[in-house]
């Protein structure tokens, strides 16, 4: 048998060499996969989830706080509260998914006949369950289950979150009752448990794990979606959900969330790099800058300076008692010190020193001028108290902390200089 054998041209190897390079240099996302996957091992594996002894102790909590302030039941719908409370993980539609607590007895869970189901595959507590069909009005099995509880006239706390139809809904079927601002639930998950806090301490390690790994493969030339196509990879690589990767490059850092003008990698230039996952419902939300390729110029080196004394001072004024406000305004009195502001004016401080965290990115109670809620043990805030400089740069330097009965302590370990950016 004879074999033919096929010999290409120099041309063809030309174009088939140039067509692979061309490949590495602009396909990192590809590259970002691979490498992660033979570098990097998760960190979640050992994890505990919130399980239900936890939820019903939360269950518990938040009846007693209904009790003690005269809420007779709550309402809530789907999204990071109702998780919270029920462990069920469900998307909001036109079509009602609620959970209504009482404040004594077995919470009920409303949802659609045909839904009912997928409903069930994540329900995690004890709860009655009550279905509508499509011609059917939702708010009829809510009105039944509290009138039978004898509150037709409660007082009902709808959570922050609930859209305005599903309000307008329940006044409807129950004219008499007093809908009222939820009292509970966000002062019950601002204060964090250990098993919480657990978890987001996951999940600042697999984002500072993923920082490690990213940082040495910044090269001149990536654009913004290069360097979180790298970050992506290794996060999910380390056992977290990508949550969200903000990727600021010369100028554009000078704009806290960003500029749609093209950006790309270049020496002597900042890169700011605003990073979170998500382990088991909870985030974490940690910022780098750094200057690749080049020393960092005196003004850089000022700015960077400037941001990490003002997180060392932020993080000093969080004390137990403390009002949220007045961790802000340290940072802010200093930085007017140093001829930045006043206030939230530029260049300088243009945003909240730091804002909640936990199940959201961004939750209450926000460390910003005039809050006056006082820090308590498990609450949990990001400190990045950043400076930005109009037209030029931006330095941001972002770590979240939690509140302890010793008072203040990381959830990741801020970096010591702008040459040692990940430590």
């Amino acid at each position: 048998m004879t074999k033919t054998f096929y010999h290409p041209d120099r041309r063809t190897l030309l174009r088939t060499a140039a067509a692979g390079l061309a490949a590495s240099l602009v396909s990192p996302r590809l590259f970002a996969q691979e490498k992660a996957g033979e570098a990097l091992k998760s960190l979640t594996g050992g994890v505990t989830p919130i399980g239900k002894a936890e939820r019903a102790d939360r269950l518990a909590r938040a009846q007693a706080m209904m009790q003690a302030q005269g809420i007779d039941a709550l309402l809530v719908e789907p999204g990071a509260s109702l998780i919270y409370y029920s462990g069920i993980r469900w998307h909001r539609s036109e079509r009602l998914t609620a959970l209504v607590i009482p404040a004594s007895g077995t919470p009920l869970v409303v949802c659609p006949f045909f839904e009912k189901p997928s409903i069930d595959e994540s329900l995690a507590i004890p709860a009655e369950v009550r279905v509508w069909q499509e011609h059917e009005s939702p708010y009829a099995p809510i009105a039944d289950f509290l009138t039978a509880k004898g509150l037709v006239r409660g007082r009902i706390g709808i959570e922050e979150t609930v859209r305005y139809f599903a309000v307008d809904g329940l006044k409807a079927v129950l004219p008499a009752a007093s809908l009222v601002k939820d009292p509970v639930t966000r002062a019950i998950r601002m204060r964090k448990t250990a098993a919480e806090i657990a978890l987001m301490q996951t999940a600042a390690d697999v984002t500072m794990a993923a920082y490690r790994w990213t940082y040495p493969q910044v090269k001149a030339g990536m654009t913004p979606a290069d360097i979180g196509a790298l970050m992506s990879a290794a996060t999910k690589q380390l056992g977290g959900q990508v949550e969200f990767n903000l990727i600021l490059l010369g100028e554009a850092a000078a704009y806290p969330h960003g500029s749609g003008k093209p950006q790309a990698v270049r020496a002597g230039e900042v890169v700011l790099m605003d990073c979170g996952c998500t382990v088991e419902d909870y985030q974490s939300d940690i910022s780098r800058t750094f200057v690749h390729g080049a020393a960092p110029s005196a003004q850089q080196r000022k700015a960077w300076n400037d941001v990490s004394q003002g997180q060392k001072i932020a993080f000093a004024a969080a004390k137990l008692g403390a009002a949220a406000g007045s961790v802000d305004d340290a940072v802010r009195g200093w930085y007017e010190k140093q001829g930045y502001g006043p206030g939230y004016a530029l260049p300088g401080l243009s945003h909240r020193t730091g804002h909640g965290i936990g199940m959201e990115g961004h939750e209450p109670v926000n460390l910003v001028h005039g809050e006056t809620t006082t820090l308590d043990v498990g609450m949990c805030f990001s400190n990045e108290p950043g400076l930005y400089l109009p037209g030029v740069m931006g330095v941001r330097i972002e770590d979240c902390f939690h509140m302890t009965a010793q008072g203040s302590q990381w959830f990741s370990k801020p970096p010591v200089s702008i040459e040692e950016p990940i430590t």
